[in-house]
């Protein structure tokens, strides 16, 4: 057999494994485990991992958020399409600047980010500031309110659970999280900031990916400037 069959055989091999035959096994076990997806002040993966720690949640209709992120210097997120994931990898073999790379999901309250963010950092989408952001069942003080999951990419990798491709976070979630709402400050779109402490009270764990992330356990909670009347924000 030539190289470059062996080659093309063991790519497919690695692709069935990473991404049909792993993610069945860990959904598998996690449904046999309920009691792991007990928290909701922790995101899952499709396969019912565990995923990026919540550790902000602000208040303000959809209409109010997007004017403050984007205040703030914040794109959203384009939708996982196969263009864009073409686009962003290609951005990132060539080093080029991507301000709306798609993210991956992540499931909070039985479904997937309703909104998602991001900054980039240096000249590829390998790096960059994100959070994802899943709408509360409930009110805020009369206001929509909104869970969100800030973390940054460091860099491209392998998953440590599944051997597919993915960003790798890093573990420091409370920077990102300061950092974001220190943003919305400074954008003049914040009424108040409240913490919740021991919001978290496992301050350590590790992501989807395997990466290791920690906490001071804090959950930043930030009440927008009202801009429209709720009722009639989208």
């Amino acid at each position: 057999m030539s190289d470059t069959k062996t080659l093309l055989l063991i790519t497919l091999v690695w692709v069935v494994i990473a991404y049909l035959v792993v993610p069945r096994l860990w959904a598998l076990y996690f449904r046999r485990h309920p009691l792991l997806n007990a928290e909701a002040r922790l995101s899952r993966t499709a396969d019912g991992h565990p995923g990026d720690p919540t550790n902000i949640s602000i208040a303000g209709s959809e209409q109010e958020l997007n004017q403050a992120m984007t205040a703030a210097g914040w794109f959203p997120a384009n939708p996982i399409t196969l263009g864009s994931s073409v686009r962003i990898a290609a951005d990132t073999v060539l080093h080029r600047p991507d301000d709306d790379a798609p993210v991956s999901n992540l499931f909070l309250f039985g479904r997937k980010q309703d909104l998602a963010y991001e900054q980039p950092f240096g000249d590829s989408p390998s790096q960059r500031h994100h959070v994802r952001f899943w709408r509360w069942d409930q009110l805020y003080q009369g206001r929509t309110a909104w869970f969100g999951a800030a973390t940054f990419d460091k860099g491209v990798g392998l998953s440590h659970t599944t051997g597919q491709v993915t960003h790798h976070i890093a573990p420091d979630i409370d920077a990102e999280r300061d950092r974001l709402v220190t943003g919305l400050q400074q954008a003049v779109a914040v009424q108040t900031v409240q913490w919740i402490v021991d919001f978290h009270t496992e301050l350590e764990g590790r992501n989807g990916g395997g990466d290791p992330w920690h906490t001071d356990g804090r959950l930043a909670v930030v009440l927008l400037h009202s801009t429209a009347d709720e009722g009639n924000a989208g």
